[in-house]
């Protein structure tokens, strides 16, 4: 915490400096938007580049002015939380002045620009953000405050910690995680009892795109087990994206790669590939949309695309087809084909990818 505080009065000290010298205060943001930013390395993903480009927020600019105003402001209350060790969610920010902020995502884009410009992970800054994710299965932990938590109870999950850093005593007898993009088929696999059929094995979904927690904990399980982690996603470009975050991760958080990405995260399911093999039928596939289109070139074109070459041929058929298809698609086969014949055998036979 005393690193958190110094690096707080580091900056209020140089907007001092500037308004002793007359001159307008200026704050320094890494540029977290573009690719130039970024380069990729096998072993931690997207990481962003030691001398980036940098945007200034200035004091005196009318377009700046407001948003300098709202850091400085977020920056007081990190620090008066660190100082009485109390945490606030990034809604109870948002909250605490919704008319100054305007909207959550300005206080969402504002925090992850102080947590990029103070070189400071999120939650060493005492921000928790509401967890959306699910885990079930084989494990058990106890949460910071003591709280003993077990995923193995039947079919309920549990949500996500939401703070992943503070949870110790993992305990899992898991062969295998599988992360499942969305919360329809984890409720699913969950009433089917996929997760002590097979073998013991752990299951998470984000629901979608992952939040931070998720992303943490993936990472923090893979860091304690170091067993494999297969995705299980929709075949279509947005569950291909959603994926490469797990894997790779994400443009706009770059600067913490090294503590919420798993390279050697499995691709299982759906591949376009399978939708052929097992003989799908046409009508039960979805066309693609102009925005499917432009976000599967965009992807193709990604530098850890290059150093995938059976992801590069999977996306080729799917670009090739133009469909895409939902997990959903293989109860046209029959209603518990994912979870009795779909996942066994490409976890016995080694189709992933």
């Amino acid at each position: 915490s005393s690193e958190v505080l110094e690096a707080i009065e580091n900056v209020i000290e140089d907007v001092f400096k500037s308004l002793a010298q007359k001159k307008a205060p200026v704050l320094t943001l890494a540029n977290r938007s573009g690719w130039r930013n970024i380069e990729f390395r096998d072993s931690v993903g997207l990481q962003m580049i030691p001398h980036c480009t940098t945007k200034q927020i200035r004091s005196d600019c009318p377009r700046s002015a407001p948003k300098f105003a709202l850091m400085l402001k977020i920056l007081s209350m990190i620090y008066k939380m660190v100082q009485t060790n109390t945490y606030a969610t990034k809604r109870d920010i948002y909250y605490s002045d919704t008319l100054l902020f305007g909207s959550q995502s300005v206080v969402d884009n504002i925090i992850n620009d102080i947590s990029c410009m103070l070189k400071i992970p999120r939650r060493s800054l005492h921000i928790l953000s509401t967890t959306k994710g699910f885990v079930a299965g084989n494990l058990s932990y106890t949460e910071e405050d003591g709280t003993k938590v077990n995923c193995t109870c039947g079919a309920t999950a549990v949500t996500v910690p939401s703070n992943v850093q503070g949870i110790k005593n993992l305990i899992s007898h898991a062969k295998f995680m599988l992360i499942v993009e969305k919360d329809a088929t984890f409720q699913r696999l969950l009433d089917d009892d996929f997760c002590n059929k097979l073998s013991p094995c752990i299951m998470i979904t984000g629901r979608g795109v992952p939040d931070l927690n998720t992303r943490l904990l993936v990472r923090k399980l893979w860091d304690t087990f170091q067993i494999p982690i297969f995705t299980l996603m929709d075949a279509d470009p947005h569950g291909v994206e959603i994926m490469c975050i797990y894997k790779y991760g994400s443009v706009s958080m770059s600067f913490e790669a090294h503590h919420l990405t798993v390279p050697s995260i499995k691709w299982l399911g759906l591949l376009p590939s399978d939708l052929e093999r097992l003989n799908i039928r046409k009508d039960v596939l979805i066309p693609f949309t102009k925005q499917d289109q432009n976000k599967l070139a965009s992807i193709q074109k990604r530098p850890y695309i290059a150093c995938q070459p059976m992801w590069k041929k999977e996306l080729e058929i799917m670009a090739a087809s133009q469909l895409k298809a939902e997990i959903q698609v293989l109860t046209s086969l029959s209603s518990d084909y994912l979870s009795r014949v779909y996942l066994p055998n490409k976890l016995q036979f080694g189709g992933w990818l």
